[in-house]
């Protein structure tokens, strides 16, 4: 009989709806969005096709203890109760990334040697004072994602390892190119998936023209890669995950063609490169070619681009580029264009009303993705003939959050999804601890305006928190944070922490 359990997919904020939709058809049950995730449930099988199949997901993170720390000690002493013995054993490695949204705990760097601490110390109790898993900045056998919101801490496993927009078949880049899961995440938010030809008029180094193939031809993203964090875990079913990565059954044909081009030879040569590693050269036409330059384009193409921000890449005359897009939309490129950008004023210069805003997270830059139609005639007649502007929702007014539990059923969910046992309905259960009744939160609400103390509008939104400093210091070194003491680490008689 299939397990079900608990699993979230992080994402880009502006992608949940898309990265959601995903996951339901893959088999995907309960699926909730929350901002910058989705949560779900299902089966190992289901974890190993999240990994290989959904384009717009960054990690997928499967959780395995919740409780509540109001304080450093707490948190030690609840981490250091847990059976690592599960997840971990002498012979692996382990690191740590930590997401911090808390008035109790206001810096990842210590929440991570806490962490490191308890884990190492709950080996060492068990099997001596010399027997421990090792502690590894990079390529770690176990990867433990903790985040803690308020006083609420979930500890999760990162089934992904490497954030799974590094897809594997880039061999080159030009400079600040669009990541690999934004990319897919726009061509899908578009509705494009290989009914007509593609245009990208300002490829780069050829993301868009790459995962518009994939999508065309239904190729998984996660077959180019090396390899996946959950193939070290303990439960890791390699007959299953061949079985699942070797299968080309639900591949097709695709009938158009991907149009490039860039206006620099160095940047088309690049995105040739990347189109042949993926192996989808031939769905996909690049040339040198500068946008002024298009004089005509494939009938009933769509035009997805990535057009220079004037931030980290800029034109010699940005609003003039920008008034060149509008032009070649209303007399070339008729249909439809997505278009993301980030300023208004660049905007303004297209001279086309969009049919859409989605504002839309591109590293740390809050971006908007507009949709431009253009026909020829009036908007009645365009109606007449069967036309239609899609209405693309805006993710602000889409659910950001699921229900705040209350401090009760953060408790008993907690239980419920811990080590040990089922009961009468075959659910998870636990027998609550000395140390949970210990801690057990004091009466006052949890905290919903709690300053976020970390920047999460990274590109990956995880994984960036892994500082490679603070990591380095948990090999051995006692970190020289001279708060410390005061925020929870006490040290004994010896000067040896504990």
């Amino acid at each position: 009989m299939k397990e079900n359990f608990e699993m979230v997919a992080k994402t880009f904020q502006g992608l949940e709806d898309v990265l959601a939709k995903e996951l339901s058809d893959l088999g995907a049950e309960n699926v909730e969005m929350g901002r910058r995730m989705v949560s779900f449930e299902g089966d190992l099988e289901l974890m190993y096709r999240a990994n290989l199949c959904c384009r717009t997901a960054l990690r997928i993170l499967k959780p395995i203890y919740k409780f509540i720390a109001n304080d450093a000690d707490s948190l030690y002493d609840m981490i250091k109760e847990y059976d690592w013995t599960q997840v971990l054993s002498l012979d692996k490695t382990f690191s740590i990334d930590s997401v911090v949204n808390s008035n109790e705990f206001t810096h990842s760097r210590f929440v991570t040697y806490r962490v490191k601490d308890a884990i190492v110390d709950f080996f060492k109790d068990k099997f001596g004072a010399d027997k421990r898993p090792g502690v590894r900045l990079q390529d770690a056998d176990v990867i433990i994602n903790v985040h803690i919101a308020g006083d609420r801490v979930t500890l999760s496993l990162d089934s992904s390892g490497e954030s799974l927009h590094k897809r594997g078949y880039r061999v080159a880049q030009t400079e600040a190119p669009i990541n690999e899961v934004l990319a897919a995440g726009i061509i899908l938010k578009s509705g494009w998936n290989g009914q007509c030809p593609l245009v990208d008029p300002m490829c780069g180094s050829g993301t868009f023209l790459v995962e518009a193939a994939l999508i065309a031809a239904n190729i998984n993203p996660g077959i180019y890669r090396k390899n996946f964090a959950f193939e070290q875990w303990k439960d890791f079913d390699a007959e299953l995950f061949d079985s699942l990565y070797n299968d080309e059954s639900e591949e097709r044909d695709f009938e158009y063609k991907i149009y490039g081009a860039d206006i620099s030879p160095k940047a088309a040569a690049i995105a040739t490169e990347n189109v042949k590693s993926a192996g989808v050269a031939k769905y996909v036409d690049i040339q040198v070619k500068p946008l002024s330059q298009w004089d005509d384009a494939p009938e009933n193409c769509m035009v997805i681009t990535n057009p220079p921000y004037g931030e980290r890449i800029s034109s010699h005359d940005m609003e003039g580029l920008y008034s060149t897009i509008g032009s070649k939309l209303k007399h070339v490129f008729k249909g439809s264009a997505w278009i993301i950008g980030y300023r208004d004023e660049y905007f303004h210069k297209i001279g086309l009303a969009p049919s859409s805003k989605t504002p839309i997270l591109n590293g740390a830059l809050e971006c908007e993705l507009r949709e431009y139609v253009v026909f020829d005639g009036d908007y009645a007649s365009f109606r007449k003939s069967g036309g239609r502007i899609k209405e693309v929702k805006d993710v602000r007014k889409a659910k950001e959050l699921p229900r705040r539990l209350s401090d009760k059923e953060w408790k008993m969910d907690a239980r419920r999804k811990g080590m040990g046992g089922k009961d009468s309905r075959g659910k998870e259960k636990r027998r609550p601890s000395v140390l949970e009744e210990k801690y057990r939160p004091k009466t006052r609400r949890f905290d919903k305006t709690s300053p976020r103390r970390d920047d999460e509008n990274s590109e990956n939104p995880l994984a960036i928190r892994r500082n490679e400093h603070a990591l380095k210091s948990i090999t051995g070194r006692r970190p020289s944070i001279s708060n410390i003491v005061k925020r929870g680490w006490k040290r004994n008689a010896n000067g040896d922490d504990k």
